[in-house]
């Protein structure tokens, strides 16, 4: 099944710029009292941008940016577009080992960066001061550069931005997404509601996809975009962006939806006033659906589906009350703009109604895994289906189309995981756990929650006899060299790790040995 999309700028700053032409007072941006409309923050941008192609930042550079959410960092990552290079948004959270490594692999001529930054490559520090004194420097003479502005192609098939995801050999995976596989999402989307006159509230992790949605899904439309001022949502913060900033529109992942239906306070009901909520990233539990719905009938509620491979969302569904007593769960939905849905067994179609390896085509494709030429051959194979190649991602998720053409989530092919919004796979865990003086095996295992989905992580280790680790100074050497999301709640030393009769390791054995923990709580390390 294919949906098309609409014709319009393919490229996410010239969509940008058409807003600043066209509607250039509109508010573009805000950020702690600062409003930032669309004529200054695209002249902010071509300032910026002058700045980076004199560093040598231009076509084939990945740009590391490592600042705060704000305004500045907008108007930073539009620059590094107007380049025509590609930008990564580092997450100022993570271990300095792994900022480092990931620079390191970038290989970038320059670095983008508050106050500077450890190691390679060069950085350039941006000028802290407000966007509008940023693009009062337009009429200024351009600093000394090797080149002009860089021609673009104009389908969008350049490299835009890269997004970093868990990946099984111990080290994060690097997806490079084109210009297109953002802005085919927002080009006549009938799935959700953008454009002039929406407000959209930007509370995603700066490296994840959902970034893009929050950020250029308004941008690219002539929306506004909210930025949060605060790594973790919660019930009151939402509530007053909503009151304070006009947030229409929120997407939250599975875990954060259920945690603020949970909370919600019929005094302050913090999603009063939302024109829509998107949400996904792990199945969504029905008895919350069910309670969001009945208190907020108006505000419509919609389930996406999208591995980062293909860009935030594949699928969407505009959630009903019917459908949360479904009895495969709540469906995944229809194919976005610009994208299709393959069920395959291997590399056969399979029909309608048959569980299957849910496959993608079309504009939102990666161009492939950064420096993994066989692991972008792998999951991007050319298969031939009705007679015609075509390029495809095979995600590891088992689903079905229906008769309608809707598509159900059935699971997965492998051992990864989604928790919170996070994909983990969990060898990364295992090999940074292998490193730890001491340590001789480990093994992660999701715990799973009482509505579906996991909820946390728990790892067992074996150990050297003789100086064998406690379980808390592993649970602290994992956090000095993995992002949060990725740290075990609980840790256990165990003297061997179970096996089945074949000799494989029994992740269920390790499962069932864990004593029950509320949901409020997390793991001790024992």
């Amino acid at each position: 099944m294919h949906h098309s999309v609409p014709a319009g700028p393919w490229l996410i700053h010239e969509a940008v710029a058409g807003h600043a032409r066209s509607r250039p007072d509109a508010v573009a941006v805000v950020h702690r009292g600062e409003y930032v409309d669309y004529a200054t923050l695209d002249a902010a941008a071509e300032v910026h941008a002058r700045s980076l192609r004199a560093a040598g930042a231009g076509p084939g550079t990945i740009v590391p940016v490592l600042l705060p959410r704000s305004t500045r960092l907008v108007a930073v990552l539009l620059a590094v577009l107007k380049c025509g290079a590609a930008y990564a948004a580092l997450d100022p959270r993570w271990p300095p080992e792994r900022i480092l490594r990931i620079t390191a692999a970038l290989r970038s001529p320059v670095m983008v960066a508050e106050h500077g930054a450890p190691g390679n490559p060069p950085c350039w520090t941006v000028p802290e001061e407000p966007q509008e004194q940023a693009a009062r420097r337009l009429g200024a003479p351009p600093p000394a550069s090797p080149s002009g502005p860089a021609p673009l192609s104009s389908d969008g098939s350049r490299a835009a931005t890269v997004f970093f995801t868990s990946g099984s050999s111990g080290a994060p995976k690097g997806v490079l997404s084109p210009h297109r596989a953002t802005t085919r999402l927002f080009r006549g989307a009938g799935w959700a509601d953008f454009g002039p006159g929406r407000v959209v509230l930007q509370a995603a992790p700066v490296s994840w996809d959902a970034f893009s949605l929050e950020l250029w899904g308004p941008l690219t439309t002539g929306g506004t975009s909210v930025i949060a001022d605060t790594d973790h949502l919660l019930p009151d913060t939402l509530a007053e962006l909503v009151g304070t900033a006009g947030v229409d529109t929120a997407w939250l992942t599975s875990s954060l939806f259920n945690l603020l239906v949970d909370e919600d306070d019929p005094r302050r009901p913090c999603f009063a006033g939302l024109r829509q909520v998107l949400t996904g990233g792990e199945r969504l539990s029905p008895a919350h659906v069910a309670r969001f719905l009945a208190r907020y009938p108006e505000t419509a509620l919609v389930n996406g589906y999208g591995p980062v491979e293909n860009c935030v969302f594949a699928t969407t569904h505009r959630v009903t009350p019917a459908d949360c007593a479904a009895p495969g769960g709540i469906p995944v939905g229809v194919p976005v703009p610009g994208t299709s849905v393959h069920i395959l067994d291997g590399d056969r179609v399979l029909p309608p109604g048959r569980t299957g390896e849910i496959c993608l085509s079309g504009d939102g494709l990666a161009l492939g895994y950064l420096g993994d030429a066989d692991a972008t051959g792998a999951a991007f194979p050319l298969l031939a289906l009705d007679g015609a190649p075509v390029r495809l991602y095979r995600t590891g998720d088992l689903g079905l189309l229906d008769a309608h053409g809707v598509l159900h989530f059935r699971g997965r092919t492998d051992l990864q995981v989604k928790i919170s919004g996070h994909r983990i796979e969990p060898g990364e865990i295992e090999s940074a756990a292998r490193l730890i003086p001491g340590v001789r095996e480990a093994a992660v295992v999701a715990v799973p929650a009482p509505d579906g989905g996991h909820e946390r992580l728990a790892m067992f280790y074996t150990a050297d006899a003789v100086a064998a680790p406690s379980p808390p100074s592993v649970r602290r050497a994992l956090a000095d060299h993995l992002p949060p999301h990725l740290v075990p709640h609980g840790v256990h030393h165990r003297a061997a790790l179970p096996t089945t009769a074949t000799g494989k390791l029994d992740r269920g054995s390790l499962l069932a040995s864990l004593a029950p923990v509320p949901p409020t709580r997390k793991a001790p390390a024992s």
